[in-house]
């Protein structure tokens, strides 16, 4: 394979720039041409194309944030917006795309595989909901980022005697809410893959107040009901003071930790080897300490769990 691409598309995450770093100096050494492009799916269709060389990824391993940039592309989701994408690939005479992302990454890479593209997806996301993979890139990032947060609002909680809703990304998932929450000693986490107990909140703080406790850590994973309303609940029925931060934004970006610099290089180098070798259709993923890959059809039909064992665990250390 002497010409392959690589793109960054949806939510950026800390340690994409690692990643496009590790794709084209693997490709280099391989002899391979590499091509970025801009913008992800929409910059794919539009032709938005640039040759890469050593130079094109120096000192960006630090950096959180893409330096292909990201967009989201609803025209890709069409079947005209994909084989205008293909029709630009092949007038590139790119062979190859490796594509970073989270699952609407990967959904838009099958698609391709589809039309005869081969593609390699590196699971990019700070929400680590893609199955196949214990981590995605940007998750450990996004951790130190929440807790170090925490760190800071439990001072103004502590001197202020306060309760403190701390909401966190993660969409639909609650796997920054649950290790975030685990590492900073929240009183309650509340995810959305356990129905909202509002009673077991107030028992928690009850009890902590029963022992001298004059402040709380609340974690909520942002799918799991308006934090405003889940704020007021809590304010009513514990009768303290009780605030709301939504971290928002702040959690996307900043350095990448070593750990997902690490995973990124990894990650980046292993998809350019399987595309070398013939393969398509995959997904990069890790497992312990080995790196590892299987279909990116079988990713997007599985849900990812959270670790139950680990949501007990922050319930027995609260007390």
């Amino acid at each position: 394979m002497k010409r392959i691409a690589v793109l960054t598309s949806g939510g950026d995450a800390p340690g994409m720039n690692a990643a496009i770093r590790a794709v084209v100096r693997t490709a280099i050494y391989y002899d391979s041409e590499i091509i970025g492009v801009k913008r992800g799916y929409s910059g794919l269709m539009k032709g938005e194309f640039m040759k890469m060389d050593l130079g094109s990824v120096a000192d960006i391993i630090h950096r959180g944030g893409t330096i292909l940039q990201t967009a989201r592309c609803p025209e890709f989701k069409t079947a005209e917006g994909r084989e205008q994408a293909v029709l630009r690939m092949k007038e590139a005479r790119i062979e190859g795309l490796i594509a970073i992302g989270g699952d609407g990454t990967f959904r838009g890479a099958l698609e391709l595989d589809k039309l005869g593209i081969s593609v390699i997806g590196i699971p990019g996301t700070i929400d680590n909901d893609i199955p196949c993979t214990e981590k995605t890139i940007g998750f450990d990032t996004v951790l130190n980022t929440v807790i170090d947060s925490v760190n800071k609002i439990r001072d103004t909680a502590t001197s202020h005697e306060r309760i403190f809703i701390i909401e966190v990304m993660g969409r639909n998932s609650g796997f920054i809410a649950l290790d975030a929450g685990l590492a900073a000693g929240a009183e309650s986490i509340l995810i959305p893959e356990i129905p909202l107990d509002i009673s077991s909140v107030i028992k928690n703080i009850e009890r902590g107040r029963s022992r001298g406790k004059r402040h709380s850590i609340i974690m909520l994973a942002e799918g799991v009901a308006d934090s405003v309303e889940v704020t007021r609940r809590i304010k009513q029925e514990s009768g303290m003071d009780t605030r709301l931060s939504i971290l928002g934004y702040i959690q996307r970006g900043g350095t990448p930790s070593a750990q997902d610099r690490i995973l990124a290089s990894r990650m980046g180098s292993e998809a350019v080897r399987l595309l070398m070798q013939g393969e398509r259709g995959k997904m990069i993923g890790i497992e312990g300490d080995t790196i590892k890959s299987a279909d990116i059809v079988c990713a997007l039909e599985q849900k990812k769990s959270i670790n139950f064992a680990d949501y007990r665990l922050a319930g027995i250390l609260s007390i």
